[in-house]
């Protein structure tokens, strides 16, 4: 079973990407309540906000569910792949890229001319 979303524009911030994302799981049928709907939500919101923030803005979002998986893609302007970093007081954060990392089961980077395309998949059963 593959489900899309209707097509539409890059979502404007990640609020809206976790709007689209929740839409297209209760389409499925998986629970809004689950650790699964957790996680691929966490993820999505990693990924749009790291692209508004430091990937020059969010370029593209594609979400789709096929072979009981989620698959999302977010591109931005900046060709240069996430690193992970250590928070410091002065600096905090830079815990988001090691839990995309842990949570999916796949995660791909590609850099292209106008910036990076970052692909993750998710099992949903």
């Amino acid at each position: 079973m593959t489900v899309t979303p209707p097509a539409a524009r890059a979502p404007a911030s990640a609020a809206a990407a976790r709007s689209s994302v929740r839409d297209l799981l209760r389409r499925a049928g998986v629970s809004l309540d689950s650790v699964i709907a957790a996680d691929v939500l966490l993820v999505t919101s990693e990924l749009v906000t790291n692209a508004i923030r430091h990937g020059g803005g969010l370029a593209a979002f594609h979400i789709e569910i096929a072979d009981d998986a989620l698959l999302l893609s977010v591109a931005d302007a900046n060709p240069h792949a996430p690193v992970s970093r250590t928070g410091t007081p002065d600096r905090p954060g830079g815990y988001g890229w090691p839990l995309v990392q842990r949570l999916a089961d796949r995660v791909d980077v590609r850099s292209h001319g106008g910036g990076k395309t970052i692909s993750a998949e998710l099992r949903l059963a």
